[in-house]
């Protein structure tokens, strides 16, 4: 049986991080078993001593290289030095690129380490969606200090899904609803007024809107909730508190959520 100390070894070798060849070494190795081979990472690969040190790690293991090297000049010098030293390589992205260029009639950019500025933008998407799901609906007022942009308003203003909208933006949102009963966070008042923006709404438009919203919860769509007496009282008090915060007020009345989302992303990204 091969022992561990026997194991085939492949060197992965990356001007980046190395994880998009190395998933790609293991996921061959795999079909090997488990115990296959050795799987060693070198990453940041960008200059010919290091390459140099790599084929002689390499030669002196009798391994195999595994690379995803986009610089041509550092591709091109190891190719020729593994060669001239008899150690076997594997261009993991050279074919791949070769075919896209074929494919879109463009050259590539020979960037190292773009997809993890591309994770990088993802990730800070991921981080928005989830502060819009931690601070919705007022539950945590340390996010009015946190966020990027404060939404207020009655209930049923879209609060809720203008922040997941504007959280696929990269925006970090949190909202709290206006209610004549409950002091608005003192959080309120503690931040600049433009980064407040407060959501009107037309008594008529939020009363179908109410009343649909009971009916579907299978309640009676006359209820107080729904009613124009508590509507106006609801929407007189907000419009006092916005005034009184200073902040910019957006009547969504006939418009869509994502309507009213490109306007606020557009006014934040022009400040």
């Amino acid at each position: 049986m091969t022992t561990k100390q026997e194991r085939p070894v492949v060197y992965v070798v990356s001007d980046s991080v190395g994880e998009t060849a190395e998933l790609v070494v293991k996921a061959a190795a795999s079909q090997f078993g488990e115990d296959g081979m050795e799987v060693r990472r070198i990453p940041y690969v960008e200059d010919e001593g290091t390459v140099e040190e790599v084929i002689q790690l390499a030669k002196e293991a009798k391994a195999m290289i595994a690379f995803t090297l986009v610089i041509p000049e550092i591709n091109q010098y190891l190719r020729e030095r593994a060669e001239k030293a008899g150690v076997d390589t594997v261009d993991i992205m050279g074919p791949v690129l070769d075919k896209m260029v074929t494919l879109t009639n463009q050259q590539p950019r020979y960037e190292p380490g773009l997809v993890y500025r591309l994770d990088e933008d993802y990730f800070r998407k991921v981080e928005a969606i989830e502060f819009a799901v931690k601070y919705d609906d007022g539950r945590d007022p340390r996010g009015i200090v946190r966020a990027d942009i404060v939404l207020i308003g009655v209930s049923r203003t879209s609060k809720t899904p203008l922040s997941q909208y504007l959280a696929h933006k990269r925006l970090k949102v949190a909202n709290v609803p206006l209610v004549p009963e409950v002091d608005p966070p003192e959080e309120l008042f503690n931040i600049p007024s433009e980064k407040c923006i407060g959501l009107r709404i037309s008594a008529d438009k939020l009363n179908r809107i109410r009343s649909e919203r009971l009916k579907a919860l299978g309640l009676r769509p006359e209820a107080n909730y729904a009613s124009m007496e508590r509507i106006q009282e609801e929407l007189d008090y907000s419009e006092e508190l916005m005034n009184k915060i200073g902040c910019t007020v957006i009547d969504v009345s006939n418009k869509a959520v994502e309507e009213t989302a490109n306007i606020i992303s557009n006014m934040f990204q022009q400040r």
